[in-house]
Order: structure tokens, then C-alpha cells, then sequence
């Protein structure tokens, strides 16, 4: 099955303490269906100090997991589901099911 969310997704956060922030996801753990989203589950670690970093409490965010995002539509900017449709030249492309816009480019 094809990937629904990939890494440069513009996403929101559906659920949790981030409800309604929208970011960029950075990367995704397919294995463990999350994903780290820009300024989304940020959280307060403490780090010790090495030859190249400043040791200290660092913010930095978490793995979110997959159900609790979702697309930002194109169009509107709200959340979208998202389905796949495949072009006349034979290119398989992820579609938005509010608007129908395109979404891989």
C-alpha cells in the first residue's frame, strides 16, 4: 500500500494537548506508524554535554502517532482525508477527499 503521509507533508494535529497546530513532518517511522512534526509534540530533554553540543534541558519534539494527524487540505486548510487516483499518463498520486485536489506534486 502506498504511504498516505510522507516527509514535507503539510499536516494538523487532530487529537491531544496540540490539537490544531499544523507543521511540517520531518520524518516517519512506518514500523511504528508515528511521525516527528515541526513544533508539534515538543518536549524537554535533558542532554549531556559533548565535545560539540552544550549540555542542558533541549526542547525537542516527539514522535506523534499516525491517527492523531492529519493532511491540511490545499484548498481550505483544513483537515483532510486523503485517497489515491491514478492520472491519464499512469502516475499514481495522493488526491485530498474534500476538495479533490492533487496533493504530490
Amino acid at each position: 500500500m502506498g504511504a498516505k503521509i510522507k516527509k514535507g507533508d503539510r499536516v494538523i494535529v487532530t487529537t491531544g494537548r496540540d490539537k490544531g497546530k499544523k507543521g511540517e513532518v520531518l520524518k516517519v517511522f512506518p514500523k511504528e506508524d508515528r511521525a516527528l512534526v515541526s513544533g508539534v509534540n515538543v518536549v524537554k530533554r535533558h542532554q549531556r554535554q559533548t565535545q560539540r553540543q552544550q549540555g542542558g534541558i533541549v526542547n525537542k519534539e516527539a514522535p506523534i502517532h499516525l491517527s492523531n494527524i492529519a493532511h491540511v487540505d490545499p484548498k481550505s486548510g483544513a483537515p483532510t482525508r486523503i485517497g489515491f487516483k491514478v492520472l491519464e499518463d499512469g502516475r499514481k498520486v495522493r488526491v485530498a477527499k474534500k476538495s479533490g485536489e492533487v496533493i504530490d506534486v
